[in-house]
């Protein structure tokens, strides 16, 4: 094997191991990206490792390895999960503090640790400002928590911007929670016990009202409840009288909910008489508005709650708009000669789709009508016996006549390189094979238009940074080929993806549910939304000020929108990334060559005659 010229590869490799042995698991994937760091699935992403090999870059990369490795292996998701809370403020404090406990056990175990995760803290807390923080409503309380925990359990001063924020609050945090803190130590080696700490401060600091149910207590209920149930002698005609008292525990809430909406209807009503008794003194003089201005409408329709910070700044564009005819060609061509090796394969896969939608469409028939062709198959029946009436065919108009096809591409940062030079191509044979079975494509790309915050983040930071701001990023959603655009027209745009600088960070939500909308507007009887995407939505300025679920939670409330209201038929590819837990109809694929191959199953499966067919390469479990 030739031995690699990048001077960063023997380290970022040591490094790996290293993680993967700090982790306990052999198995771990640890990849860098530009990306922002994170763990999805059995997969560390790290950050990017120059040729320059920076001390800052080398002791970045150090500290994040170390702190997801720590993760990793004191931290069990199922524990996790059961004792989270469901109110957005609890499960922040919950999981700030659930991080610090996986980097304190570490310290203790490993004490080189530390350090190296002192400088991740350092440049988390000098990127989201918080040495510029001078009150305690300017910092976030669940950053604050969780670096006091850390610092109690490990004893270490904290670098200067965390040191800031923890201070602010930590008057705050011991007068409220001191008692529930002195245990502290005790608890950080079971994170059982320490999630049921967390609890507690949580319910100090006065946020018990969203830690949900205890489920401490329901365990409990459920023992007492088997023990009576053993103790009595069992009856095979029994109806199930904890399923009636399950249905009489779930009525409450709902009888509740409608005591209110009669409240507040009643409330209404009492309000209109008033305004009527009062007549003339209720018209208002001359010369003012009777009536303010309705609110403006929401941002998101899946998601009344989606806010963004500002929308001046996002763009719906043409690719041709963002490159001159000269570069696109160029690109293009740079394209074309990147992938000319899989072009081959890609276009098979496509010439074998569009015979099996073009053998549907040339011979589909009805059998046995009373009018039509005579079907010549059957007169031997008819010579058989001459009483036998003559049997007719009628042609069947092809499903997929009237049908429309977008495609949504991620145009992310962590696309770079051949995953978006397939997709790029993938794209472009599809439009081309679909357009010749007469079925309209559209192509669409989304991206932001700034790294970590453009415009809309400048403004949130000069009005003083308000809390939950909601996307803080600028939106750059992108039309490579309109429906009505023919593929010829549209080629050169496709070579935009190669442009550098271009794919930045991902906002999926809006970006689905603007393809929706644009869908929704069209004429064609049957509309299918092909999304290809590498990972779960990904903005750093949005993510920072907001809930950590803020955007996942937007881009799974579209998609239920879409599935369960909508007309349109939506599916996924997921590149290296399980999309099957947003999705219903999904795939996921380990290689970004395998996507050919997907696409075009995908999409023959929409058009096959046979249900079942359908329901097996869409992978729905349901029964047809």
């Amino acid at each position: 094997m030739a031995q690699s010229d990048n001077p960063a590869d023997p380290f970022k490799k040591a490094l790996a191991e290293a993680t993967k042995v700090m982790a306990d698991d052999a198995e771990l994937s640890v990849t860098y990206s530009v990306d922002p760091s994170g763990m999805s699935g059995d997969t560390v992403r790290l950050p990017q490792v120059s040729r320059r090999m920076t001390r800052e870059e080398v002791l970045m990369a150090r500290g994040t390895a170390d702190a997801l490795a720590l993760h990793r292996k004191y931290h069990d998701a199922a524990v996790h999960a059961r004792y989270a809370p469901p109110g957005d403020m609890a499960r922040d404090l919950y999981e700030a503090m659930e991080t610090a406990r996986c980097e304190a056990v570490g310290a203790r175990d490993m004490p080189g640790t530390a350090s190296n995760i002192d400088v991740k803290i350092a440049h988390d807390a000098a990127r989201r400002g918080y040495d510029q923080c001078k009150e305690a409503s300017e910092a976030p309380l669940p950053a604050a928590a969780g670096y006091l925990i850390r610092h109690l359990a490990t004893g270490r001063d904290l670098p200067a911007g965390a040191g800031n924020v923890m201070e602010l609050w930590r008057g705050f945090i011991e007068e409220q929670a001191g008692g529930t803190l002195e245990n502290l130590q005790d608890m950080l080696p079971d994170q059982s016990a320490f999630a049921r700490f967390a609890r507690q401060v949580i319910t100090d600091l006065g946020y018990g009202d969203q830690l949900g149910d205890d489920p401490d207590e329901i365990d409990e209920d459920q023992e007492d409840q088997a023990e009576d149930d053993a103790d009595e002698q069992p009856d095979p005609d029994s109806t199930g009288q904890d399923d009636n008292d399950e249905e009489d525990a779930d009525a409450n809430p709902e009888q509740s909910q409608e005591q209110q909406q009669d409240q507040s209807q009643a409330q209404v009503s009492m309000d209109e008489m008033s305004d009527e008794e009062l007549g003339d003194e209720t018209e208002m003089p001359d010369g003012e508005a009777p009536l303010e201005p309705p609110p403006p409408p929401p941002v998101s329709e899946a998601d009344p709650d989606y806010r963004v910070y500002l929308g001046d700044h996002d763009e719906e564009v043409a690719a041709e708009d963002l490159a001159e005819p000269v570069e696109l060609e160029r690109l293009r061509a740079y394209l074309d000669q990147q992938l000319e090796p899989l072009k081959g394969a890609v276009s098979r896969l496509a010439n074998k789709l569009q015979r099996r939608l073009q053998a549907q469409q040339n011979r589909s028939w009805e059998f046995d009508r009373e009018e039509g062709i005579l079907d010549a198959g059957r007169l031997a029946r008819v010579v058989a016996n001459p009483t036998t009436p003559l049997s007719f065919k009628v042609e069947k108009d092809m499903e997929f006549r009237d049908t429309v096809v977008t495609l949504l591409l991620d145009n992310s940062g962590s696309m770079r390189g051949r995953p978006i030079s397939i997709a790029a191509i993938c794209a472009d044979v599809l439009a081309r094979t679909l357009e010749r079975c007469s079925v309209k494509v559209e192509i669409l790309g989304f991206t932001t238009r700034a790294w970590k915050g453009g415009q809309a983040r400048e403004a949130w930071l000069n009005e003083g940074r308000p809390q939950q701001p909601g996307r803080l990023n600028d939106l750059r959603h992108i039309v490579y080929k309109g429906a009505d655009s023919p593929w010829r027209r549209a080629r050169p745009n496709l070579g935009l993806m190669m442009k550098e600088g271009l794919l930045k960070e991902n906002i999926d939500g809006e970006a689905l549910e603007w393809a929706h909308r644009r869908m929704v507007a069209r004429r064609e009887q049957r509309k299918i939304l092909m999304v290809i995407s590498d990972g779960a939505p990904v903005d750093d300025s949005t993510l920072s000020v907001n809930p950590a679920n803020y955007l996942e939670k937007h881009l799974r409330d579209v998609i239920a929108m879409i599935e369960k209201r909508s007309l349109v038929e939506l599916l996924a590819i997921g590149i290296g990334h399980d999309v099957t837990r947003y999705y219903d109809r999904a795939v996921t694929i380990t290689d970004v060559e395998q996507l050919a191959g997907a696409m075009t199953e995908q999409l023959a499966a929409l058009f096959d005659s046979d249900p079942r067919a359908r329901a097996r390469v869409m992978g729905i479990k349901r029964a047809s």
